[in-house]
């Protein structure tokens, strides 16, 4: 079988983009390394022709019917790869055609079956038609394979038409054609909680202290332009993945900032963590405006489940933190922050586990 790895292009593109790349194209390197969404024209192999052949040999001058089946065409094969993270590899390939099976031949020998093609795609990718906008295939665990794109089947060869009546047919079928058209594919980050908040309210700043990751942090709005994933360490060798998304603006549902582009990723996060700054002119309005901008987006998300960290909470004494405790949703679990002085950070990983797993608990 082909195999559209793109872990070495991926690996030479990054190496070649930073000690090539100056530095003022650092906005370009982020922003081409991270793929989430390619358009791609895809065709699977035609069935082979069934084979019209009458038996003829030194022993035999007028023989039976003997044509063969014409081999499958090639189908275009969705697998599921955890080492991938981004669609990258797949940008260099515009057009991806499978092999058409082969004819049928003589003494009832089918045809060869075009070799499928394997297009190894990171988790949490779906695939529609660009036409019809239905979703098609999704890949959410790793080694997972799915046919996308069938091939079409062989033929039939001239052997199966004979009959009593009918001893020498002189037709066979041809194979049926395969699947074309242009497709999409879309990543939608797996994660198990989402940071949502306005540029530069802290998140890529929290992610940076409780994992490993090192995204970029500046004191300017849209420092995150690409999603960035970590993995929070807990107790007794537990733990969960994080993703800081990039800042959300009011009309962002609409297009406005970074738009929609980002928005879906947060469709695949089981909890919502927002994140408010504590110098917000007001922390209520901050929180129902992006709560207005995910229902705008799509109204499921409201059925997640949502935290509110008050993010910068050092420069707060106990009286304002009461006073910002009384603006907010009393339903919705929250507490204080700060990532520079790691205040609340061992309560807010205890809560998020505690929301992550309570359906087990009970």
């Amino acid at each position: 079988m082909y195999r559209l790895n793109g872990r070495c292009i991926f690996y030479l593109y990054a190496f070649v983009n930073k000690y090539l790349c100056a530095s003022s194209n650092k906005y370009f390197v982020e922003k081409s390394n991270f793929v989430d969404q390619i358009r791609i024209f895809c065709r699977s192999g035609h069935g082979g022709a069934g084979n019209k052949h009458f038996l003829r040999n030194k022993f035999t001058a007028l023989g039976g019917p003997d044509g063969g089946d014409g081999g499958r065409g090639a189908h275009i094969i969705l697998k599921g790869n955890s080492n991938l993270w981004t669609l990258l590899h797949l940008r260099y390939f515009k057009n991806i055609l499978a092999e058409d099976g082969e004819k049928g031949g003589a003494t009832n020998s089918t045809g060869k079956d075009g070799k499928d093609i394997i297009i190894e795609v990171p988790l949490g990718t779906i695939a529609r038609d660009e036409e019809t906008g239905e979703q098609e295939v999704e890949i959410l665990e790793d080694g997972q394979q799915v046919v996308w794109m069938p091939g079409g089947k062989g033929g039939l060869g001239n052997a199966h038409f004979a009959t009593p009546t009918n001893q020498a047919p002189e037709y066979a079928q041809p194979g049926l054609p395969g699947v074309e058209g242009w497709k999409v594919l879309e990543l939608k980050v797996l994660a198990d909680v989402g940071l949502v908040g306005f540029p530069n309210a802290g998140k890529s700043t929290l992610l940076s202290v409780i994992t490993a990751a090192k995204p970029k942090i500046a004191n300017y709005a849209f420092t995150t332009l690409t999603p960035n994933l970590g993995m929070v360490a807990y107790r007794d060798g537990k733990s969960f993945c994080i993703a800081d998304l990039p800042g959300i603006i009011e009309g962002a549902a609409e297009g406005k900032g970074l738009g929609h582009r980002f928005l879906r990723h947060i469709e695949r996060n089981s909890l919502l963590l927002f994140l408010i700054p504590a110098d917000s002119n007001d922390h209520r309005k901050e929180y129902d405006i992006l709560v207005n901008e995910l229902e705008k987006f799509n109204p499921e998300l409201l059925h997640k489940q949502f935290i509110i960290a008050i993010s910068k909470s050092d420069m707060l004494d106990d009286e304002l933190k009461t006073e910002i405790k009384k603006q907010l949703p009393a339903d919705i679990p929250s507490l204080f922050i700060s990532s520079v002085t790691n205040q609340g950070l061992t309560e807010l990983k205890d809560l998020i586990w505690k929301s992550l797993n309570e359906k087990q608990l009970h």
